[in-house]
């Protein structure tokens, strides 16, 4: 049976999302946890949400921040002793072309979205290499997939990939398991953070029906159930893997 017994989980992005649905799943399933957001009230309803017997430890602030990320890394080893799991999931979203990407919101999806997470997992690979432990990077079927209008986004997702796979490769000999979850459409905030008012989300998940070959939009629980799959010892023998959670979105042509 899927346990992650005896591990120790960092997870960032875990306030809301995707993020918010692996650190419950993650607690339920055994692992301790240190759990980041920017958000100190969503981040306690997450953790309200947790299994009781599950130690957590929660850091509030940005993952941009090197301070964080050192905390983060620094509170893990203090209060466990180890760091057996990364789950780099924290991301921005933002909707913008070739025509109109201000160079400041690229540098707030780069920063967010690709140079967190290579400063994070340079900080914890010695102890994960100790712990012959694993590093799973949300991606976006957007790092597979071209789309308009998601320029930033999509160039850091598809960096994300790229980086998944050399750091697989780099890790394999010490024994770290390095993947990546490419989710299509979930059903998270991300999107009205990025601007949709209601009516056009709701106009948007309805489209989405179209766009994935089973007809509906994905769940956070969906995604966390893949996660969980990769942090867990039942993928022992998987590494360097761009896993696509997405509804079949990725292998859909238009006709």
């Amino acid at each position: 049976m899927l346990n992650l017994n005896n591990k120790v989980s960092i997870i960032t992005g875990a306030s809301s999302g995707i993020g918010k649905a692996t650190a419950i799943l993650f607690s339920k399933l055994g692992s301790d946890l240190v759990i980041l957001g920017r958000d100190e009230k969503a981040l306690d309803e997450t953790i309200s949400k947790c299994n009781t017997k599950t130690k957590i430890i929660k850091i509030i602030g940005d993952v941009k921040r090197s301070e964080i990320q050192l905390k983060l890394v620094t509170e893990c080893l203090t209060n466990f002793g180890k760091i057996t799991t990364l789950v780099n999931n924290a991301a921005v979203f933002r909707l913008s072309s070739i025509l109109n990407t201000k160079i400041e919101e690229y540098d707030e999806v780069m920063n967010t979205n690709l140079k967190s997470v290579l400063q994070l997992t340079q900080l914890c690979a010695p102890h994960l290499i100790k712990e012959k432990g694993t590093v799973i990077n949300v991606s976006s079927i957007a790092g597979t997939k071209s789309f308009q209008n998601l320029l930033p986004y999509s160039m850091s997702k598809a960096a994300l990939d790229q980086f998944t796979k050399c750091v697989a490769l780099e890790l394999a000999d010490k024994g770290v398991r390095v993947n990546s979850v490419n989710p299509g459409t979930i059903e998270t905030n991300i999107h009205r953070r990025a601007g949709y008012t209601e009516e056009q989300y709701k106009t948007f998940l309805e489209r989405c029906k179209t766009t994935h070959a089973l007809g509906r939009t994905g769940q956070p629980d969906e995604v966390a159930n893949t996660i969980a799959f990769l942090a867990s010892d039942l993928s022992s023998f998987t590494t360097g893997e761009i896993i696509h959670v997405d509804g079949g979105r990725h292998a859909m042509t238009p006709r």
